[in-house]
């Protein structure tokens, strides 16, 4: 009898920095349930979850908008604040 594999959660950087310190400011993780979420520094900026990947538009900076491009490079694919929060809600808390 074959057993199913468990997922276990796990984190990770998006974007390849030189440096250990400012990989460190663009992470990812992903839960038990299947679900990544990115962040920019402290900030969920993307997430995926239930096949979608949902992504807010730059309203920060320059550094930011770095890491948007490394996870969503098509601008237009971008949600707002509002569709963003909105989406979370309808994906990961339901």
């Amino acid at each position: 009898m074959r057993t199913q594999k468990k997922i276990l959660p796990d984190f990770g950087t998006y974007v390849k920095y030189s440096s250990d310190n400012y990989g460190a400011h663009c992470l990812w993780f992903s839960d038990s349930k299947g679900r990544t979420f990115y962040f920019s520094y402290q900030t969920l900026v993307a997430f995926r979850a239930k096949g979608r990947l949902v992504c807010r538009k730059n309203v920060w900076g320059s550094t930011t908008g770095k890491h948007l491009n490394a996870i969503e490079p098509d601008h237009k694919a971008r949600v707002d604040g509002d569709e963003f929060d909105r989406l979370y809600d309808e994906l990961v808390e339901k």
